[in-house]
C-alpha cells in the first residue's frame, strides 16, 4: 500500500522583517502558477524509501533541483545545534520557514504538527526555520519558539536563523513557505516542491487539509 501526498504550490504569509525594516506585519499573500508535485510514501520497503514526483518547472526565487544550501542553527528548547549533515540518512527533508506570530503560521500550527509527525514516522526528515528579526518582533525570539515549540509539541527541530543568512540562501521571503528536498543514495538534496500548505487561510473557511490523500492504493 501506498500513502500519496499531494500539494498545491503558491507561496502565502508574512515577509521576513530585516534588521532596521520598516515593513508592515500584515501577511500577504502571492500566487505562483506550478502544478502540484506528488509525493509517494512506500511503507513496505525496509528500509522505508521515499518517491516523489514532481514537474521540472521553476518557482520564483530557486528553481526545481535547487540543492539544499548548508546551514548551522541552533534549536533553543534544546540548545542543540543542527547542519545538513545531520540528515544524511535520510531520502527526503522537508524545510519550513515559519515564525510565532504570523497568523497563517498559528492557522496552520496544529495541522502542520499532525502531517509532519505522520511523514516522519514514514522516514522523511523535517525542519522548522524562523528568520524574522526580533528588533521588529520580539515574539519571534528564541525563547518564545521555544516556549511555542514545547507548547504544540513540535516533532521536528525549531531552529533559530538571527542573521536572516539561511533564509537568503534559500531565497525565503515569506511565512509559511515550504521546500521539499529528496536525494537519491549519495548525491545531494534537490528541491521538488517549494510553496504552501494548502488553501486554508484565517478567513476563508476552508478547511486545513495539507491537500493529504490517505488511504489504501496498490502500489505498482
Amino acid at each position: 500500500m501506498a500513502l500519496r501526498l499531494r500539494l498545491k504550490v503558491s507561496s502565502i504569509g508574512s515577509p521576513f522583517l530585516q534588521l532596521g525594516s520598516s515593513a508592515s506585519a500584515a501577511c500577504s499573500v502571492s500566487k505562483l502558477g506550478f502544478h502540484p508535485p506528488r509525493l509517494q510514501l512506500n511503507k513496505n520497503s525496509h528500509p522505508i524509501r521515499l518517491f516523489v514526483r514532481a514537474a521540472r518547472i521553476e518557482s520564483k526565487g530557486v528553481t526545481l533541483g535547487f540543492r539544499t544550501p548548508q546551514f548551522q542553527l541552533p534549536e533553543p528548547l534544546t540548545g542543540t545545534t543542527w547542519t545538513l549533515d545531520d540528515f544524511e540518512a535520510y531520502p527526503a527533508l522537508l524545510v519550513m520557514f515559519i515564525c510565532n506570530h504570523c497568523p497563517f503560521v498559528k492557522h496552520l500550527k496544529k495541522d502542520i504538527v499532525k502531517l509532519t509527525k505522520f511523514y516522519m514516522e514514514k522516514g522523511l526528515a523535517v525542519i522548522a526555520i524562523s528568520s524574522n528579526s526580533v528588533a521588529t518582533h520580539p515574539q519571534d525570539g528564541p525563547e518564545f519558539m521555544a516556549e511555542d515549540a514545547k507548547l504544540f509539541g513540535y516533532p521536528f527541530p525549531y531552529l533559530y536563523d538571527e542573521s536572516q543568512d539561511v533564509a537568503q540562501h534559500f531565497g525565503a521571503v515569506c511565512t509559511p513557505e515550504f521546500y521539499l528536498f529528496k536525494k537519491d543514495g549519495r548525491r545531494p538534496f534537490e528541491l521538488v516542491y517549494h510553496g504552501q500548505f494548502d488553501d486554508s487561510r484565517p478567513s476563508n473557511n476552508v478547511p486545513v487539509t495539507g491537500r493529504l490523500e490517505l488511504g489504501n492504493r496498490s502500489c505498482s
